[in-house]
């Protein structure tokens, strides 16, 4: 299973973000837009799943700290 390291507000903006790339894909399905589908689907997914393997590469979270 993969480590969460998307916050809350984090993964917010990458749901936004993903679904207005794909509205542009679907409303304007010109040649400017086609690869807009994928590119919209990945920031889609990392919000939607809360793992970034960017992220993981990194070493970043934006996840707070869990007290112990």
């Amino acid at each position: 299973m993969l480590k969460m390291n998307v916050g809350f507000v984090d993964r917010v903006v990458r749901v936004i973000v993903g679904l207005a790339l794909l509205s542009l894909f679907f409303i304007y399905p010109g040649a400017a837009w086609r690869y807009g589908l994928l590119v919209g689907l990945v920031p889609l997914l990392t919000g939607l799943f809360g793992t970034c393997p960017l992220y993981t590469l990194l070493g970043i979270s934006t996840c707070p700290a869990r007290s112990a």
